[in-house]
């Protein structure tokens, strides 16, 4: 896992042409000018889901893992905790589903604070639970970039 702020995203260039895309698209949109839906940026190999939604209670998130897709999580307002930790050899409490790449897990976590302007990159092998509150519920808007392994 990455997490760091968006203007530091050249240094990551070099983990891949598709993530080297996502970070273009993610550098080059105004999205305060988008509406929440899903986008493409490269077919099915990379797509962006930008979200709108109010932050919960840890009790009323999921950790969650994917197979076959890196997720670049940009937070464009707002502010939320993230909850992360690797998969090392968890039983996932709803196992893995191909058609939606995720299977859901519930280990201890540890929680990162993430701001407007900062992103995540999930790699396979780490576990993640956004969406999550900090003192108070709060108002985010998020651009989930999958990007296909």
């Amino acid at each position: 896992m990455i997490i760091d702020k968006i203007e530091n995203s050249g240094l990551y260039l070099n983990l891949g042409k598709r993530i080297a895309k996502a970070f273009k698209y993610i550098n080059s949109t105004d999205f305060s000018r988008i509406e929440p839906g899903r986008y493409e940026i490269e077919n099915d190999n990379i797509f962006a889901i930008v979200n709108e939604y109010e932050t919960k209670n840890v009790s009323d998130c999921v950790l969650e893992a994917h197979r076959k897709f890196i997720d670049i999580q940009y937070i464009c307002s707002g502010v939320e905790l993230i909850g992360v930790a690797p998969l090392v050899n968890q039983i996932p409490t709803k196992e893995y589903d191909e058609s939606k790449d995720c299977a859901f897990f519930n280990e201890e976590t540890s929680f990162v604070e993430m701001t407007g302007g900062m992103f995540a990159i999930f790699f396979p092998d780490d576990l993640h639970m956004p969406g999550v509150k900090t003192d108070s519920i709060l108002k985010v808007k998020k651009v989930v970039i999958k990007v296909r392994i």
